[in-house]
């Protein structure tokens, strides 16, 4: 399979490379991400180090990356499975020292992996649940697998940037979420498949989460458009 995301962090692990990828999104603008998938703790963005707190048990690490995330949770005492679809991701995050982490889309998720204390989404990764009608149904299915969700996400309201502005009046005009993003991800010569990315504002989540049997803890909140969202089962005690 092409993969430009998990080639670009490969060649950062071996210091043959930046480990910022380019971002396309399906409009035609391309941004070059300045993310840091291998920062420690101390460079995280401020909400995310804040919501630490609220991990609790077994994790399940959605989207994990480089493995930065699943490196500091272990480092903490918890038990954690890290996943991401991208192999060259996966090998990266093994060879930097996390112990459970396997090849696996968010949507392959089941009981067979047995039952989690928190679904972690970090990096912006509430992304992952794709649009409303994809998030409510994996929603549904994260309901009887975990106890709690802490994700991060960005709030797409928080802009004058015109390019967005025109992206997200596009996308109400094709009756899908204003943050709701077509993207690929390249790197050099390589491509990966376009796919749908949410960045929600934090109104936006309360609509979702109706009806899936989860309810907003709260919201920790970032130095600027950025928050972790803390969602609770709806009988669940903190």
């Amino acid at each position: 399979m092409v993969d430009a995301f998990g080639t670009m962090l490969l060649e950062a692990l071996e210091g043959r490379g930046t480990g910022h990828e380019i971002v396309e999104r399906d409009d035609g603008f391309i941004d070059a991400a300045t993310f840091d998938y291998f920062a420690p703790v101390r460079r995280w963005p401020a909400d995310e180090r804040r919501a630490l707190r609220y991990v609790r048990g077994r994790v399940l690490d959605v989207g994990c990356g480089a493995g930065r995330v699943a490196l500091e949770l272990q480092a903490r005492g918890h038990e954690v499975l890290a996943i991401d679809p991208s192999p060259g991701a996966v090998e990266v995050a093994r060879r930097r020292g996390v112990r459970d982490v396997r090849r696996m889309r968010l949507g392959d998720v089941d009981e067979s992996l047995g039952h989690f204390g928190t679904v972690l989404m970090y990096g912006n990764n509430f992304g992952l649940l794709g649009g409303r009608l994809k998030a409510g149904r994996l929603l549904r299915r994260l309901r009887g697998l975990a106890d709690r969700i802490v994700a991060s996400s960005n709030d797409p309201s928080v802009t004058d940037d015109p390019a967005h502005l025109a992206y997200q009046e596009r996308n109400c005009s094709r009756g899908r979420m204003p943050g709701q993003l077509r993207l690929r991800i390249r790197w050099r010569d390589l491509a990966d498949p376009w796919f749908d990315y949410l960045i929600v504002s934090p109104a936006e989540i309360e609509e979702l989460v109706l009806g899936t049997g989860w309810r907003v803890r709260r919201l920790v909140r970032g130095d600027s458009s950025g928050y972790v969202a803390v969602l609770d089962v709806e009988s669940g005690e903190v």
